[in-house]
């Protein structure tokens, strides 16, 4: 069984220093990459939705090589208080 992809998301940004759309839907393709909700629109709607809930902050942006915005989120301290209180540890990485 897989977690629901936002918290796949917050729970992939708990072991990391930081990462942007692009890194996080790498992580995650090998189990969510089959799905149709796997976009990227989909994926910045979650991380968004993480933000605007206080889980994550948003660290940095840049342009990447082609020129479009790319941006660099980190789980904060409630974040990984919500991932220690409600995911599993056999979900961890």
């Amino acid at each position: 069984m897989l977690l629901p992809a936002r918290t796949a998301v917050l729970n992939y940004l708990y072991g990391v220093e930081s990462a942007d759309i692009a890194q996080i839907m790498g992580a995650l393709k090998s189990e969510y990459g089959s799905e149709r909700q796997f976009t990227k629109d989909r994926y910045m709607d979650h991380v968004m939705s993480l933000e605007a809930n206080g889980l994550v902050n948003l660290q940095s942006y840049d342009l990447d090589e082609k020129g479009d915005l790319r941006m660099r989120y980190a789980i904060n301290d409630d974040g990984k208080a919500t991932v220690d209180k409600y995911v599993d540890k056999k979900y961890r990485k």
